[in-house]
This record gives C-alpha cells, sequence and structure tokens, in this order.
C-alpha cells in the first residue's frame, strides 16, 4: 500500500459539506481485498479492537483502503472528536483509492491517519509494536490541546446555531465571526468592542476597585503595598483577617483569603509576590460568587466553593484527591468543566492550618480544605445560583461592569448570601475581570447550565436573529465564461454602491483595486476577501482546482452560478475522467447555497440543469430560447427565468417582466456575441437573485464594457492599421467554437488567429482545438509558450499542427517560439479589414504588448 497524497480539505468538497482529511492510496491486487491477505484481519483486531466491523458501500471486496478510513474515522471516535463521516471511492485507475474522513481539529486528524497507517503496517507484518491506548491518549491530549477551550467554544456553537460564519484566525482563541464590514472578533471570552484601556483598568485591582467605591458600589477596603512590612501595617490598619494577592492577576494565582497571623501572612505575601505587586484588603466572611454580566444584563451566577475533600476515616488526604480526581469531569487544563486537585505547597500549608498532612486520615464527615481561593482552575466547584440574585444585587453587578468599560464582565461577589442586597449581608464587589471564564456557568458541578455563549453572540449581533453577521456572497463555476460572468456580476454589486471583493484567475480585488495577482480562484483567496473589514458583497469565480484542493472557502453563498460544463478541460487529471466528473465536481457550488438564495443555471446545458434537485434553495434558469422545455415548464411554473426575447434581455417571474435591450449592453455588441449574452444573461439572474435594484443593473450593464480594464483576455477588440485585432484567453474547445461562432459575426477579409496549448490537458483537447479553428481562418500561427507543463518541447506544437491536417480554411501554418515573437509576426501580416485572433497566455503581459502596438 502507498499513500501518494494526504491533504485537508477545509470547507464544503466534492464528497460532504464536511470538513475532512482525503488521502489517494494506491493497493497492490492483493491489497485490493484483505481476503487475499491471510491473518490481516485477525491481527487488525488484536491491535486495535475499536476499529469496528469492515465493510464496503457497494459490498465490494474491502480493500486496505476501506481499512485506512474506518481505522482513523474510529481513531478519533475513540479520543472522544464528534465524527461521523467517512468515504471510500474506487477511481478508475485499478488500485487507486481516494480515503475522504472527517475531522472536527485538523492536526487530530491528520495524526489519526498517520496513526492508522502505522497500524495497519505493524497488522500486515505481523508486529505488535503498536499501542492502542497510548495512540488514543495522544489523539485525545493533542485535541484537548488544540480544540478550542470550553468559553470560547460556547460562544462559536452558539454563533453557528444563530447561522452566524466564523473562522479561527489563530492556534488559540482567536475568533472571527462574520463576513467583510458585518465582521466581529473576540478573543476568548473578550469581544473587540471592548477597548484596552478598559482591559487594564480591569487586569489593576486597585483601580478598579476605587472607581467602584467613587460610584457607590460597595468594595472591601485595602491597598498596595510594596514589602511585608507595608503589607503587615497595612493589615493592622485594616483589621485581621486579610486577603493577601497580586494586584494584576487572574484565576486566583498568589491569592490568600482569612489571613489573620503574622507567619500566615509572610507565606500569602510570597505567593502574591511571585505573580507581580502586591495589595492588601479587608477579609469579607461568607460565599465566593461569579456574576456574569454581558452588555446591560446579568446571565449567569455561580456559587464556587474551595478545592475539598470530604473524610471518611480510612483513606488519606492523598487518597482522598486522587480519588476525587478520578471524576471524568476533572481535566487538567481548562479544557475540561473542572480542573483536578493539586497537591502542591500552596495545599499542604493549608493542611497545616487545619491540623492535617497529605497523609494524615481525616475523620469521616471532616470537610477538608486544600486552597484558599475558589477558582476552578485551581480545583474548585461551582453551584448554579442564577435564579436567586436579588435584582440589587444583579444591578450592581452591571453597574461595576459598565463603570470599567468591560462588555463580558466576570464580577466577584463576596457575601453571606447573593439574595439579599449587598449593604444588608456585610458583603461586597472584590474584583471585575475581562475575559471571564465561561466553564462554570456552562456546566456547573451543581446546579442548571446557561447558555452564556448565546448571550455573548447576541450582545454581539443583537436580538434580531435575522442578523447573521453575513454580506452577499455570489459563487461563479462552470468551464467557460466564468471570469466574465464574475466580473460583470461584480460591476452590477459596485453600480449599487457596494464595495465588492472578486477573486478569479487574473487576481483578488477589492473595490477595483487589484490586491493580489495570479490564479486567485481558489478557497484560500475567498478567505482573505471575507476577511476584508470594508466589503460589502463578494463574489467568487470557484475553479476546479480550488475545489478539489480543500473545498470552498465559505461554508454556503446566496447566490451560486454555473455557466456550463463543457467538454476537454481538466479531464485525465486528478481522477476527473469525464464530463459527468466535472459536473459533480461544480455543482459543490449549488449545493451550498443558502436555504433562501438561489443557484443561476444554464437551461440549455443538461448536465447544468440536472443539478437543481441538489439546491437547497430556489432556481433561476437562463438561456436565450424561452421556448426550451425546461424554459416554459420554469416559467409556466411561475419561477424565475431570464432568456433573450425581442432583442432584449427578459427576466421574468410569472407575469412580472423587466427588459433591457441589447443594444444597451456592449459587451454583447448588439447581440452579435452569443456567449457574451450567456454571460449577461447569468451576471442579470445573479444580480437579482441577490436583490439589486434593477436601475443598478441597467446602469451597470450600459457601463460594462470588454476591454482590458473591465475583462482582461476577454474578447477584447482592438484596431491595428485597419485592422480588427481580438484579444481572448480561450483555451479548450468549446471555447473554440463560441470565439469562432462570434468572430462568424464579424467582418474580415483575412482571418489570422494566434494559438498555443496548455501542456497539462490530454493529447485530444489540445488538437481538437485548432481542428476546429482549422475550418474558420486562413493563417494560423502556432507559438511555444514559455511553460510547457510538463510537455516535451515542440510537443504540444506538434499536437497542435496535427490538428490542422485536412483543414478545410487554413491555407498557411506558421511556428514561432516567443507569445510576443508570435503576435508580432500575424500583425505584420495584417492589412486593412483582416481580422485577427489572438489567443493569449500571458494575458497581462500579452495584452499591455497588444495595446503597445496598437497604438503606434
Amino acid at each position: 500500500m502507498e499513500i501518494s497524497r494526504i491533504r485537508a480539505l477545509r470547507g464544503p468538497n466534492i464528497w460532504s459539506r464536511h470538513i475532512a482529511i482525503e488521502a489517494v492510496v494506491v493497493c497492490t491486487p492483493a491489497e485490493c481485498d484483505i481476503n487475499d491477505l491471510p491473518g490481516f484481519e485477525t491481527r487488525l483486531r488484536a491491535l486495535f479492537p475499536g476499529v469496528g466491523p469492515l465493510h464496503s458501500p457497494q459490498k465490494e471486496p474491502v480493500s486496505l483502503a476501506h481499512v485506512l478510513e474506518q481505522a482513523t474515522l474510529a481513531l478519533q471516535a475513540q479520543a472522544g472528536c464528534p465524527v461521523t463521516f467517512s468515504h471510500t471511492h474506487r477511481t478508475p485507475t485499478p488500485g487507486h483509492f481516494q480515503v475522504v474522513v472527517e475531522y472536527s481539529e485538523e492536526d487530530v486528524g491528520r495524526l489519526a491517519c498517520d496513526e492508522a497507517i502505522k497500524l495497519m503496517q505493524a497488522a500486515l507484518e505481523g508486529r505488535e509494536d503498536w499501542d492502542d491506548e497510548a495512540v488514543i491518549k495522544a489523539l485525545r491530549e493533542l485535541d484537548e490541546d488544540v480544540r478550542l477551550g470550553p468559553s470560547t467554544g460556547s460562544i462559536v456553537n452558539a454563533a453557528v446555531a444563530r447561522g452566524v460564519p466564523y473562522r479561527r484566525l489563530t492556534q488559540g482563541s482567536l475568533v472571527q465571526f462574520g463576513w467583510g464590514h458585518k465582521q466581529r472578533r473576540i478573543w476568548a471570552a473578550e469581544v473587540d468592542a471592548t477597548s484596552a484601556v478598559s482591559e487594564s483598568i480591569a487586569q489593576d485591582k486597585d483601580l478598579s476597585k476605587r472607581l467602584l467605591q467613587s460610584a457607590g458600589v460597595p468594595v472591601p477596603h485595602g491597598r498596595p503595598v510594596d514589602s511585608v512590612e507595608d503589607g503587615w501595617a497595612a493589615a493592622q490598619e485594616i483589621g485581621l483577617p486579610v486577603v493577601v494577592k497580586p494586584q494584576d492577576g487572574n484565576q486566583g494565582k498568589g491569592v490568600t483569603v482569612n489571613v489573620s497571623t503574622r507567619e500566615g501572612f509572610e507565606a500569602a505575601y510570597k505567593a502574591a509576590e511571585e505573580i507581580g505587586e502586591v495589595m492588601v484588603e479587608k477579609f469579607l466572611p461568607g460565599s465566593d460568587y461569579r456574576l456574569l454580566v454581558v452588555g446591560n444584563q446579568l446571565v449567569a451566577a455561580a456559587r464556587r466553593d474551595p478545592p475539598q475533600v470530604s473524610g471518611d476515616g480510612v483513606h488519606t488526604v492523598r487518597e482522598l484527591v486522587a480519588k476525587v480526581n478520578e471524576d471524568p469531569r476533572r481535566g487538567d487544563g481548562h479544557a475540561t468543566s473542572l480542573t483536578k486537585i493539586r497537591l502542591d505547597d500552596i495545599a499542604i500549608t493549608r493542611l497545616a492550618l487545619q491540623g492535617l498532612t497529605p497523609d494524615a486520615v481525616p475523620e469521616k464527615g471532616q470537610r477538608v480544605i486544600l486552597r484558599n481561593n475558589a477558582n476552578l482552575s485551581t480545583g474548585g466547584s461551582a453551584t448554579d445560583v442564577t435564579d436567586d440574585v436579588h435584582p440589587e444585587v444583579a444591578q450592581r453587578a452591571i453597574a461595576a461592569a459598565q463603570i470599567v468599560g468591560l462588555h463580558v464582565c466576570g464580577v466577584d461577589v463576596v457575601a453571606e448570601t447573593v439574595m439579599r442586597p449587598l449593604e444588608e449581608v456585610n458583603g461586597g464587589i472584590v474584583e471585575v475581570n475581562a475575559a471571564p471564564g465561561l466553564r462554570m456557568h456552562l456546566s456547573p458541578s451543581y446546579g442548571k447550565g446557561r447558555n452564556v455563549g448565546k448571550a455573548v453572540i447576541q450582545s454581539i449581533y443583537g436580538s434580531d436573529k435575522n442578523e447573521d453577521g453575513r454580506i452577499p456572497v455570489v459563487a461563479v463555476t462552470g468551464t467557460n465564461g466564468k471570469t466574465t460572468t464574475a466580473r460583470l456580476i461584480t460591476h452590477l454589486f459596485a453600480t449599487s454602491g457596494m464595495t465588492t471583493g472578486m477573486t478569479n484567475t487574473d487576481g483578488v480585488y477589492v473595490d477595483g483595486r487589484q490586491i493580489d495577482s495570479g490564479d486567485c480562484s481558489g478557497p484560500k483567496s475567498a478567505r482573505n476577501v471575507l476577511m476584508h473589514p470594508d466589503v460589502e458583497a463578494a463574489v467568487f469565480e470557484c475553479a476546479r482546482g480550488g475545489i478539489l484542493r480543500e473545498g470552498l472557502g465559505f461554508d454556503r453563498c446566496q447566490v451560486a452560478v454555473v455557466t456550463n460544463v463543457g467538454a476537454g478541460d481538466h479531464l485525465g487529471m486528478n481522477y476527473i475522467e469525464t464530463v459527468e466528473d466535472i459536473a459533480r465536481l461544480k455543482s459543490v457550488v449549488v449545493q451550498n447555497v443558502a436555504p433562501s438564495g438561489y443557484a443561476v443555471l444554464n437551461a440549455a446545458d443538461p448536465l447544468v440543469a440536472a443539478m437543481a434537485p441538489q439546491c437547497p434553495g430556489q432556481i433561476i434558469y437562463f438561456c436565450a430560447d424561452r421556448h426550451l422545455p425546461l424554459m416554459a415548464t420554469h416559467r409556466a411554473q411561475g419561477r424565475r427565468c431570464v432568456f433573450v426575447d425581442e432583442g432584449a434581455v427578459v427576466a421574468s417571474d410569472g407575469a412580472w417582466r423587466e427588459s433591457i435591450p441589447l443594444r444597451d449592453i456592449p459587451i454583447t455588441r448588439g447581440g452579435l456575441l452569443g456567449f457574451q449574452v450567456e454571460n449577461v444573461m447569468a451576471a442579470v439572474a445573479a444580480a437579482w437573485g441577490a436583490g439589486l435594484a434593477w436601475d443598478a443593473i441597467r446602469r451597470g450593464l450600459a457601463s460594462f464594457n470588454s476591454d482590458g480594464d473591465n475583462a482582461p483576455g476577454r474578447f477584447n477588440v482592438m484596431e491595428f492599421q485597419g485592422a480588427t485585432v481580438i484579444a481572448d484567453y480561450g483555451h479548450n474547445p468549446d471555447a473554440m467554437r463560441a470565439l469562432v461562432t462570434a468572430v462568424d459575426a464579424l467582418p474580415g477579409k483575412k482571418r489570422v488567429v494566434v494559438i498555443s496549448g496548455a501542456g497539462d490537458r490530454r493529447d485530444q483537447d489540445i488538437t481538437e482545438q485548432t481542428q476546429i479553428l482549422g475550418a474558420a481562418f486562413d493563417q494560423v500561427v502556432l507559438y511555444q509558450d514559455a511553460c510547457q507543463r510538463g510537455r516535451e518541447d515542440g510537443e504540444v506544437l506538434a499536437l497542435l499542427r496535427k490538428g490542422l491536417e485536412g483543414a478545410s480554411r487554413t491555407r498557411q501554418v506558421d511556428e514561432i517560439r516567443g507569445e510576443f515573437v508570435a503576435i508580432d509576426h500575424a500583425l505584420a501580416t495584417l492589412e486593412e479589414g483582416d481580422l485577427c485572433l489572438v489567443l493569449v497566455d500571458q494575458v497581462e503581459e500579452a495584452l499591455a504588448h497588444l495595446r503597445r502596438r496598437c497604438s503606434e
């Protein structure tokens, strides 16, 4: 068995909506059926009993590829990852399989795949050195390290439930919600609206306490100190017992409460000093409460109890702690609802105050406290008391959060109870915390969990559930016309006054300005546009390569456009062998239309029209022929269609019609260019589906010209010494047919074409292009470009020349090395009234060269 490629599909893809690991597996004939591998399954199950039943979906023989699929999924499931989807696809190449397994965290998915390969190798070789328990433990630990913590995770889950898209920006807890100008960010439980000033105030315990006190909020008396002597003096002034804590601390680190002796004070001062500057304040008797304020509401409250064990008269403190730590809710970090209790120096000191040591056996029923503070991060527990909080206590907590300026605030209260006003029970607010931990409210040790993540999302996006942080997204795919269509749709959005981001094979554009160059039709470029803070709408060209390589760069779109599914483009690559395979790949954008959105489909292309049942939203068909049966049926059902009638592009919805004359759409040259009419219909339907006003659509169509600025390399027409020169990026047989039809509608005495071929196409696809051109042009100039894409020198030229054998019209064939030399050679042969079609390869450079020559 050989693994030739492993990659992560980070968005909706050809296999499913799940993010997944995809591996290409090559098996020998014996490995294509594990029944031909004596003893393999027995050895595999002995090493990993949790692998489950081995099966294949169509009752075909179970191959090693199927085993890899199921072992990778089972390892993740055993480690506690929420994964369910996996699939093994037998490709047309014998022995070649594509294995797809869902992951929840990419690092965990990759490790599970690697370990599954090692497991299979061990079973094949009869080794026993693969340890399933150790592997599952490693996967579980990695998952805990890389997945979002409970606080951030709860907010993300609430966003997903509301339909808000999110993207994790770092390996930590920095997350973006929403797209473009509607994006918002959180870092753990801190929102982007909270200023650095407010966060700094919250970190300074003395400053925040003074601010609260000035507003009449009850707080304990105290002050910062700079030495043990100064601190003990402050304790005497305030009155024992006191609390000693760092002035800038979190998670209860360095905090010691109820200090009443000089010896205890010195130990407490040392603990606090290790964290930062020290402050001393009056100890308030009572319980420790955490009140969570989000915006202007108290959304949760919990009583926190310090880490403790209960004696049974038999076991030592150490044994009791170990027993409590066996609770599966307790972990080593913050990923679980509770943290394990630690028997460290602080705990031993606290035991000594109770006359105990770690090896002492406390009496039955004796309560043994292991720490003075009640933070969950040090092993404490929490009891939900949200419904018990007195309204005046809630108002004091809200006031404290607003005085400091925190949008999400953990307010620490010490009082005998929160069921009565703080003044009545001598209670007070001892701290306010930015980015508070949420796990005590999500899954308290006792009581009802609270959906505090929902409250945070509501504070960000408001109470209107229709506000989901999304901007209009239009995804355009197809074999031909997608770049022009994407550019035209972008122009229509811009005409509507929207700052629009666009990706295509030429680059990335925001508000008409190019911010990246090259082929940017993949998911990475789409994600970059959605991160841009100015973008109000996005138009993405979604090419074959990006979808195969990584999936889509978004979870869903408002409009998906499929222009056509042509033959001869990219076939024979990445196991895409037929036009039906291409159609299945292109349909990914249709499958991921929002339920309230539209798929814009070419009704004249049967493979495109067949995608309609896969769309979760509605369908807008476009086709020049309104009498096409599918169009006629769709119109009769009162559904949206776009077609050509009496020299105009018509949008129809039941009895309603909107008509735009083709003479007012320059890109179509009055309707002469059929392929541009198709692009216009697709763009009009997309703009309609996105909700643009018809006045803006009309203005946009009237101001869009097929020139080097609006649509570089897409039927750009120029004049050279009285001859017509057309530059286009067509590079497959269907594009050649469309271009020949368009050129036939234009005048031209002698017709010349300049062409090369992409080396990564099949031989027959390269040859067919010149077979088509040979019937339409008098002179053909063949050139070899700089990049042969894996072909030998002269190989592409030979295939192009082969297509011209027996050509019905071509009488002269020239072979040139170099694109610009070939262009100059063709221009030199032109006379007034001739026509030259230049099929450019280096679009920007070739257009610049042509413009320079035409201006001479």
